[in-house]
This record gives structure tokens, sequence and C-alpha cells, in this order.
């Protein structure tokens, strides 16, 4: 990728653990989810990472909640956005996961590539708001890969350290994995890599190239977790990446405002890939990017 190219900007619609009392803009039902999927279109948002939750705000992984969300947003914003579920959780069976993939086919579902410590720290507090172990072994990272070649899903591989770029090699040299590749660099989260421009560009050193020299170049994209997700914008923007905001990942605009929707934090991103001299890519662009096509 290069700057040349357009930016695919990406919204994390609603997370599973940030709740209204955080964060009044958080979707719960399936209609407040396509109305959340409007906004983030109107603004310049192409791609929208799906969480799913039950009505009371409660996550799920359901295959009813999953497709109720999922059609809400097709029946209001159509082709105009890609589908993006999460396959990422702690004590969900991978056949659970799997199961939703089938049931609704998103074009492109999240992979965490590594296991490791998951928590978030209070400074003040000198302690641990939470704190767990993310285990995302090997066999079932190649369970889900095999699970997506099969349902023609494309794996958005999220990174949360530079190891986690390093264990996609092995991936493509067994011929689970096809290049290109759509890498995700997740950046913020305490027990994976600290979230500094530096440390993006090493890890987008490390995305490995395909089989053969005629391959296309991988597209790759920043998460930044909590308020250092502006910065890492800029970074990624400056470096020739794509980006993605949304209240999964932060609930905050640069000047500290809450935001109201997850249409302002698209707008707001929109803004920032305009002002640094790149442009959105439109929802075309961005399936030719990822190697996705378009919804027959």
């Amino acid at each position: 990728m290069s700057l040349d190219d357009p930016v695919v900007i990406t919204c994390s619609i609603s997370g599973a653990i940030a709740n209204r009392a955080q964060c009044p803009a958080i979707p719960y039902t399936p209609a407040e989810y396509a109305a959340e999927a409007r906004r983030i279109v109107d603004e310049g948002g192409v791609m929208i990472h799906i969480h799913a939750r039950k009505p009371d705000g409660t996550p799920s992984y359901e295959v009813e909640d999953f497709k109720a969300i999922s059609e809400a947003i097709r029946g209001e914003v159509g082709d105009a956005a890609i589908v993006n579920f999460s396959t990422g959780t702690i004590g969900v069976p991978v056949a659970k996961r799997i199961e939703y993939l089938r049931a609704c086919r998103p074009e492109v579902a999240a992979l965490n590539m590594g296991s490791m410590n998951y928590a978030k720290y209070s400074r003040s507090r000198k302690q641990f708001v939470f704190k767990m172990v993310f285990a995302n072994p090997f066999d079932e990272i190649v369970e889900l890969l095999e699970a997506m070649n099969e349902l023609g899903i494309k794996p958005e591989h999220e990174c949360f350290d530079i190891g986690h770029v390093g264990s996609l090699a092995p991936l493509i040299d067994m011929g689970v994995l096809k290049t290109p590749l759509h890498v995700d660099c997740v950046m913020g989260v305490v027990g994976g890599i600290p979230p500094t421009a530096r440390n993006l560009a090493v890890m987008v050193e490390n995305i490995p190239a395909g089989r053969d020299s005629n391959s296309a170049a991988s597209h790759w994209g920043v998460i930044g977790i909590s308020r250092d997700q502006w910065m890492l914008v800029g970074a990624a923007l400056s470096l020739g990446g794509s980006i993605r905001v949304g209240l999964e990942d932060n609930l905050y605009l640069p000047d500290g405002e809450m935001a109201k929707s997850n249409g302002d934090l698209i707008a707001k991103a929109r803004q920032m890939t305009e002002d640094i001299g790149r442009r959105p890519a439109t929802v075309a662009e961005a399936r030719a990017a990822l190697g996705v096509p378009h919804r027959g």
C-alpha cells in the first residue's frame, strides 16, 4: 500500500464490552444498529465490524442475533458497506462461532492471530481495571480459517503484537491462508504492542509478502484503542494504510468530547484523511483492495 491508495475507513459499531452507562450512543437493537450504519455510510465509512448483542445490550453469539442485526443493516444501507463479523471472544467454542458465519455469510470476518494477556490498567488506582488471558491457539485459528475459506469469507487478521504478524507466514506456507492478506494492527491494549507510530511501522514492515513475486500487496490498517486512537489514525494515514474507528474502540473525539454516534467518529476520520492529502475509498474500491467480491 502507498499514500496514493484510497483509505478504507472501517467502523467498529458497538463492541461487546462498553455499555450505555458509559456511552448512550452504543446500539443494542437491530433497528439501532441500522440507524448507526446509515450514519456511518453517510459520513464515508465503507466497512462495518459487528459484535452482536441482544436487544437488552447483552453480548450475543447466537445466529438469530447476528442475523437480525446484519439484515437490519443491509435493509438500511444495502451494498454501501462491507459487513465484517467478529469471531473474537473468550469461552465460546469455535463451532459456535463458525455456526453464525455459516448462517449469515458476512463478506469479511475478523480473526485474532495469537494468544495474549489482555488488560486495562488504571494509573490513578495503580491496579488493573480488568485482566484476562485471551486464548487464540493455532488449532482454533486454522479451524476458523478453513471455515472462512469454505464459505468464501475474507479473513481480517487482527494482530495485537508483532509476534501475531509473524504467525501469518507459516499459515501461508501451509496453504490455509491465501494472499493478498487483509491485516489490521491492533494497538493500545495492555499486554499487546505499545501504541506508537514507530511500532506501527515495524508491524507493517513484517507483514509477509505473497508466495511469489507477482502476488498483490497486502492491505493493512490500524485499530487504535482508547485515547491513542487519533494519533495512530494519523500515523497510519502517513504510512499509506487504512483506518478503523468506532464505539467499540474509543468513545471520544480528539478534543475529549464524547461521540454522539459512530457517525461523529467516522466524520473525524474522514476529515483527517482528507486533511493529510488522501481520500476515502468508495465501497467498490474497498472491495477491490480487500479482495472481496461484490455481493451477488
